[in-house]
């Protein structure tokens, strides 16, 4: 058990961050993007998503250092807009469908974790499920931030009028990278400005989530 603990948050860890990229494919290509099928990016292999940062070395890292949380994310899913009618509208639904697939995984997690307490009170395995709970809503709640590249960023894009939202893509086009790095940077007394803003989201949902949460 003590072996097969760590292998499945990994596994729940790599599927969290494989359906998050799966959606925004298959959104796409309800929306008239076949981009994502053609490359064989819409499937739960994990093989064609990894990213060697986000998928491997950050993920990790974090587990080395012990970290109370597990983060990273897969290879971007391709989308071209040109193949969408509505491009800005429909570039904003297929970057929602990221974090909304996350915070479902959450729940159906959640659904797990409520049974197992009741069948399996105090068995190890609860933990894997506290974690990957967490885990998908830090990167629903996170993703949601109004910064390219994330999610968040083009989902404003799709909700501003045409001339802010070109001026707001071309300012985050240059400068959201930095941006994202000042905001994950613990700085504000060990802690980022990224947890102080999300946190009382975060908390919020795994409040809901996971019994007995405080």
């Amino acid at each position: 058990m003590d072996i097969l603990i760590p292998i499945l948050g990994i596994a729940g860890f790599a599927l969290a961050i494989i359906v998050h990229e799966v959606a925004h494919g298959l959104v796409a290509e309800k929306l008239g993007d076949p981009t994502a099928r053609l490359m064989k990016r819409l499937t739960l292999n994990p093989i064609p998503h990894i990213d060697p940062i986000g998928s491997i070395i950050l993920p990790l890292t974090l587990l080395l250092l012990r970290s109370p949380f597990l983060f990273g994310w897969a290879k971007p899913v391709p989308v071209d807009p040109y193949n969408l009618q509505h491009p800005r509208k429909d570039m904003a639904l297929i970057s929602l469908a990221g974090p909304l697939t996350n915070i479902a995984f959450a729940v159906i997690l959640s659904i797990f974790l409520r049974i197992f307490l009741v069948v399996f009170p105090g068995a190890g395995i609860s933990t894997v499920f506290f974690y990957l709970i967490q885990f998908n809503v830090v990167l629903a709640v996170f993703n949601l931030i109004p910064i390219n590249p994330l999610d968040g960023g083009k989902i404003l894009t799709g909700i501003l009028p045409e001339e802010k939202a070109r001026a707001f893509n071309n300012f985050l086009d240059r400068f959201g990278m930095i941006l994202i790095l000042i905001l994950i940077f613990p700085s504000f007394g060990g802690r980022s400005l990224a947890a102080i803003i999300t946190g009382p989201i975060i908390n919020f949902f795994l409040e809901i989530l996971i019994p007995g949460f405080s």
